[in-house]
């Protein structure tokens, strides 16, 4: 059975794989997982580009476990010497864009539902869904429909992780910051330059160390990365804005950063927003506890994914290596898949028998 599983599994990767699927134009893949999820007599529902669907004995006295990856994908990198919708298996490689992020988890998750789905008796129900949208952080991928997906106790994220567990993630805040002082010619003792009033602020990102720090991560992290001012060589420049990439660990909320920052810099602070948030399951969690039993080890991932937008405990883990995630031919090793499906039957199996 798992032998099946793992095959069919790789065949429905190589189809995903040939149609394109950019963030916002997923149509194609979404109506291929709803022809697969039809052939195999399994119920779902969609909305926009996202597919979700639930155990056939679901008890709603029960808690639910979510398992959830995306069918959606970067666009390919400048650097492709390869077809990237070509699904080719070479050397034990399946290459093709999505392969790897996060393709390899979204179809070991699907088979590893498949596995589950059907059994009487289980302490949890499983709900799968495959989103849309989450290489972009979108309005209508997995945050469109948690309304509708109902009460979830904690989730397993599909991402590449080398079936590692990734038990904390960064949140991302971005600050648009504008210092503001008077024009003025440059000749003359005139004006206030926004440039040496900016260049404060960008002083206190670079050295301000936030009091709490992450047994995980570490500090947050702020770094600027964009700086904006002048008109011309002989005006002293009256605003200065520049772009403040924060990330945000699981010890603050993004309310409690953006304060802190608000009450020691002089420029005006504007969060893009505040919906990518730190996300954490507890080390002593059975789920995680699990996957410590069987070998797999904890870490803390710097790289934001649908967890962000969840609210509930989540655990980012999935086959393949982030490494990989939007490189040039991109690929997974068709072993990794079938390690991934393995390993999530066991962990499970630790937490739903």
């Amino acid at each position: 059975m798992i032998d099946q599983l793992a095959a069919e599994s790789l065949s429905l990767l190589q189809a995903l794989i040939a149609i394109p699927s950019l963030s916002k134009a997923e149509d194609g893949t979404a109506a291929l997982l709803e022809s697969f999820f039809s052939s195999h007599g399994i119920p779902f529902k969609r909305k926009v580009n996202n597919i979700w669907t639930y155990s056939l004995y679901f008890d709603p006295l029960k808690p639910t476990i979510l398992l959830n990856s995306h069918h959606d994908t970067v666009k390919p990198n400048m650097g492709y010497t390869r077809d990237p919708f070509s699904p080719d298996v070479e050397d034990g490689k399946l290459y093709g864009l999505g392969s790897n992020d996060a393709g390899g988890a979204l179809v070991s998750l699907i088979a590893v539902f498949r596995h589950f789905y059907a059994e009487t008796g289980l302490r949890y129900n499983l709900c799968l869904a495959a989103t849309a949208e989450e290489e972009i952080s979108g309005l209508n991928g997995i945050e469109l429909i948690i309304p509708d997906l109902g009460k979830l106790d904690f989730a397993l994220v599909g991402e590449p992780t080398k079936m590692h567990l990734a038990i904390a993630e960064k949140g991302l805040m971005v600050l648009d910051c504008t210092a503001t002082g008077k024009a003025g010619h440059a000749a003359r003792e005139e004006g206030d330059n926004a440039i040496y009033k900016a260049l404060k602020d960008i002083e206190w990102f670079r050295s301000f160390r936030f009091p709490l720090e992450s047994d995980v991560f570490g500090p947050v992290k702020m770094s600027v990365t964009i700086i904006n001012s002048g008109s011309q060589h002989n005006v002293v420049p009256a605003t200065c804005t520049f772009t403040v990439d924060v990330r945000v660990t699981d010890v603050y909320s993004m309310e409690e950063v953006l304060e802190i920052i608000k009450s020691h810099v002089s420029c005006t602070v504007k969060p893009r927003s505040l919906r990518l948030k730190p996300s954490s399951i507890d080390k002593s969690h059975p789920i995680v506890q699990a996957g410590i039993h069987l070998g797999r080890e904890t870490y803390g991932s710097p790289t934001t994914s649908d967890q962000a937008l969840l609210g509930i405990p989540s655990l980012k883990i999935g086959p393949g290596d982030s490494g990989r995630s939007h490189m040039a031919d991109e690929y997974i090793y068709t072993d990794e898949i079938n390690e991934g499906i393995l390993l999530y039957i066991a962990l499970l199996n630790k937490i739903i028998r």
